[in-house]
């Protein structure tokens, strides 16, 4: 095919995807508003609508996650979140979210192995590094208290471990968002 049909050919499949393109961008900046106005439940229903059509959308599935997360439904969340990363392990920010769902829960090792797969995958991704701080902190909390629980005659041990829990935060919140993965800022969910 010579060059200027193919870029013909590009051309249609791009007008052909934008009026889909414009409705995820309707549906991405409804639903979260809808979910920042704390209306989760029609937040929600949206998204399924959108995800019945769209099933493997990986900006809406991220966003549902977020608005459950948010609504107290961490299980479902984190089955989101795990589909995302399986889908798409490529993309950092579903590793993010995952890790701050498992910081919540307290499972800090699993949060940490999912930051650094974020990192990893995506190096300059500045929230993962911050989370990943918050939690090498509470498993350095974690770590000097059961060490004093072993050795509670130590002199140093009380003293770090107020320090760490000076410096410590509680567990990530469960939904530490950055960005929908491959969304515009201006489609960004607010943190």
């Amino acid at each position: 095919m010579p060059s200027r049909y193919k870029f013909f050919a590009l051309l249609l499949s791009v007008a052909v995807s934008l009026p889909s393109l414009a409705a995820l961008a309707e549906e991405l900046v409804e639903v979260g508003r809808l979910h920042r106005t704390g209306e989760f439940t029609t937040a929600l229903q949206r998204a399924d609508r959108y995800l019945s059509t769209m099933p493997r959308d990986p900006q809406m599935r991220f966003l549902k996650s977020v608005v459950l997360a948010d609504a107290g439904r961490a299980g479902e969340a984190v089955e989101i979140l795990s589909g995302l990363v399986q889908d798409y392990p490529e993309l950092p920010e579903p590793h993010n979210n995952l890790a701050a769902l498992h910081a919540a829960a307290g499972d800090y090792g699993k949060a940490r192995a999912a930051l650094e797969e974020a990192i990893r995958l995506r190096p300059d991704y500045a929230p993962a590094h911050e989370n990943l701080g918050d939690v090498q902190l509470m498993l350095a909390a974690q770590a000097y208290a059961r060490a004093l629980r072993l050795e509670p005659s130590s002199e140093d041990l009380p003293r770090k471990l107020a320090l760490v829990r000076q410096f410590s935060i509680p567990a990530p919140a469960a939904s530490p968002v950055a960005t929908v993965p491959g969304a515009s800022p201006a489609s960004a969910v607010a943190r």
